[in-house]
């Protein structure tokens, strides 16, 4: 059987079959019926007859259940609503009495008003008897329905007045799609998501890249009302697109000075204000433009980078190494394939590296790995082998902003790139080409008696072949998975967003 009865409310039906003075073979009868907002209806109601062919029957608590089969299969139910509001509806049970069983509805709507909420949303909103939202939602409803909206304080008194309305039909209005950084996620999170029913409008993060015809499936989406500045604009720097919530601490200007402040002025900006309403306006220019333009508080700023603009770098990091990857000056569209800051961590560290190594980094990218090499071996040399010019320019902007003068930028194809450089005593080949075992190879040729190679792979086939050729010349060689997943904060929530896996190898040259 699919209903449940607490003890409390188990003991408040014996309370009321003794005040009535019911047959003691009473039972507490609970079915669906058709009506009700969500399209039935709960029934409960005492009864005297049970069919065991048509019924199912259970005892809980020293209190007979029955439900008619065909009940039981339809909704699949559980009568487990809060303690206090099952005895809520239990005080006013009489024989046949009809109890809706309603769920909580969160509608959303948009700077249209009723107006550009569906039918069946609008029905929702004009048969509740409590009704319930922002203030910001007051001037979207027409006079009668205004009058009735209740605003709450906050989420945690939205979620206090919800469990204390009882058997009351109840709708919460919020802006837009409630599960986007909306109301939705938060009181589901609460109370539980079968309590609800969400009934989205298109939210004005939507619209506003259909005003601007662009695709947000890969954009940065971020609310500036729960995250901090320094946070977003990180995020901002490596983008191709973004969305932002704006707020009254950081409105469109401020966000674009922000940006300009931080060298990020590669974005075409956008504001869109009052989406859905007669006075809708998008305003688009230069980030200069929008920080020295004033904007409406309902708005959504969308950004789009320019073409082939290359990464603002955050300030150069004060860590000896694991500086976070937005330090680094990256090229498009090739970023994202920095040694991301936990992995290049771990790769230093197995490289042994002493105040004097000479250290090769073949395929050296961006040049984030032999930059946090050369800091290490700061009296020794750094060799950051690249044969794209544009990384290779780009190691020899991250060492003058890091400040390191003992890497030196190699330009050309490996092996004959290395061909004049001193023997290392340690390694680190990168990259994601399938020449990766065929460089470990000859590169472990010039690696001197007792050095250490170290390599990051992200497939399974460079792996095997890497595997292969290292067990057959080191007694040590070791192996890992590394998989990192880093925390974002939502809202008051945290998200972990993973990273690609990786596999690093790492082995010492015999002597």
């Amino acid at each position: 059987m699919s209903v449940m009865l607490t003890e409390k409310a188990a003991n408040e039906v014996k309370k009321i079959i003794a005040d009535q003075k019911l047959d003691p073979a009473t039972v507490l009868r609970v079915g669906v019926a058709g009506g009700g907002c969500s399209g039935f209806q709960y029934s409960l109601g005492f009864d005297t007859q049970f069919d065991p062919k048509a019924d199912t029957k259970s005892e809980q608590h020293g209190v007979a259940v029955v439900v008619d089969k065909k009940s039981d299969r339809q909704a699949g139910f559980h009568l487990q609503q809060p303690e206090r509001q099952e005895e809520l509806r239990l005080r006013q049970l009489v024989p046949g009495l009809i109890v809706a069983a309603g769920k909580v509805h969160i509608v959303g709507i948009g700077d249209d008003g009723v107006d550009g909420m569906t039918a069946q949303a609008r029905r929702l909103v004009e048969a509740a008897d409590l009704l319930l939202g922002p203030d910001s939602c007051g001037p979207l409803l027409p006079a009668g329905l205004r009058t009735r909206l209740e605003s709450a304080a906050g989420l945690e008194d939205l979620v206090e007045r919800i469990e204390a309305a009882g058997p009351k039909q109840v709708v919460v209005l919020a802006s837009g799609d409630p599960l986007f950084y909306g109301t939705a996620r938060y009181v589901c999170g609460k109370l539980g998501k079968d309590r609800f029913e969400v009934v989205p409008h298109v939210s004005s993060m939507q619209l506003a890249f259909a005003r601007v015809k662009e695709s947000w499936e890969d954009a940065f989406l971020a609310n500036l009302s729960g995250q901090s500045i320094e946070r977003v604009i990180d995020k901002v720097r490596s983008a191709e697109t973004v969305g932002l919530f704006t707020s009254e601490q950081w409105p469109p200007a401020a966000v674009a000075r922000a940006l300009l402040d931080e060298g990020i002025g590669y974005f075409q900006a956008y504001v869109c204000e009052n989406l859905g309403s007669p006075d809708e306006r998008v305003t688009q220019g230069s980030l200069a433009d929008i920080a020295a333009d004033s904007f409406g508080p309902l708005n959504v700023m969308i950004l789009v980078r320019k073409a082939r603009a290359a990464d603002a770098p955050g300030q150069a990091g004060t860590r000896l190494f694991g500086n976070a990857d937005e330090c680094f000056l990256q090229s498009r569209p090739k970023r994202g394939l920095l040694t991301p800051a936990e992995v290049r961590s771990l790769a230093l560290a197995e490289l042994s590296l002493r105040p004097g190594s000479v250290v090769w980094d073949v395929g050296a990218g961006s040049g984030s790995v032999g930059l946090e090499a050369a800091r290490i071996a700061r009296e020794g040399s750094v060799h950051a082998i690249e044969m794209d010019p544009d990384d290779h320019q780009l190691i020899r902007e991250n060492a003058r902003r890091f400040g390191v003068t003992n890497l030196h930028p190699v330009l050309g194809r490996a092996p004959e790139a290395w061909a004049n450089l001193p023997d290392p005593d340690a390694i680190y080949v990168g990259g994601s080409g399938r020449d990766v075992a065929m460089l470990v190879e000859q590169a472990w040729t010039r690696l001197k008696a007792g050095g250490r190679l170290v390599t990051a792979c992200n497939s399974i086939e460079n792996l095997a072949a890497v595997h292969a050729l290292l067990r057959s010349r080191s007694g040590d060689a070791a192996y890992w998975m590394v998989n990192i997943a880093r925390g974002i904060e939502q809202m008051d929530r945290i998200r972990f967003e993973a990273i690609n896996p990786i596999f690093l190898i790492a082995a010492t040259k015999p002597a």
